[in-house]
């Protein structure tokens, strides 16, 4: 589900026009995040890493209202519920885009991934049935400890849709990080909302 946002009384009006004229509007952040407790927590429930720092990070994105808008003909909305759209890979070496329906369980939400990650693996489709906006795209790049990141993108469409990425785990003092990189539309979040989804991510990946 779905509300348009009335621009006639929402306070940030005058700067979703601003960014929304520029012809690139997102901005990156990238920082590390502690992921010592979530990788312990992930081997103990025999889960893949993968999906649980995943799950974390939709628990994490649900919590930030800033990142739940979108821009739909124009026209900012939010939605109730954020979905994931990750990168999910084939044995070739090649993808697919994936659309896993969040759940706060755990085990649930496993699920969803597993039976998109069958479909994705047993076919060359590189999109999925269901491709909306209700989701932030996700991808891991767990051969590479980035401290920046770029994306390819068609500047023309407005979407809104942020757009996260993690990197490869390395110990820093006994204890193991993950750089993690975010793009957001500015005309929809700033930066003190990316602080408030780092915050929140890293709550879930200490639970």
């Amino acid at each position: 589900m779905l509300q348009e946002i009335n621009t006639d009384t929402w306070h940030r009006k005058e700067i979703f026009d601003f960014f929304c004229g520029f012809d690139e509007p997102y901005f990156g952040i990238t920082a590390d995040v502690h992921v010592s407790k979530a990788y312990q927590c992930a081997k103990e429930k025999d889960i893949s890493f993968f999906v649980y720092y995943l799950h974390c990070t939709l628990i994490a994105i649900n919590q930030i209202d800033a990142l739940k808008l979108r821009i739909l003909e124009t026209k900012p909305v939010i939605f109730d519920t954020i979905h994931a759209s990750a990168t999910i890979n084939r044995p070739d070496g090649s993808f697919g885009f994936s659309f896993i329906n969040f759940e706060e369980d755990l085990q649930a939400f496993n699920a969803n991934f597993q039976q998109e990650a069958d479909r994705i693996r047993t076919s060359t489709n590189l999109f999925p049935d269901r491709n909306g906006q209700d989701c932030v795209h996700l991808s891991a790049l767990p051969w590479i400890k980035f401290t920046a990141l770029s994306h390819a993108r068609h500047f023309s469409i407005k979407d809104g849709i942020p757009k996260i990425s993690f990197g490869k785990m390395t110990e820093i003092n006994n204890e193991k990080v993950m750089p993690c990189s975010v793009h957001a539309h500015h005309g929809l979040a700033d930066g003190r909302d990316i602080g408030l989804f780092f915050e929140a991510l890293q709550q879930a990946l200490d639970r």
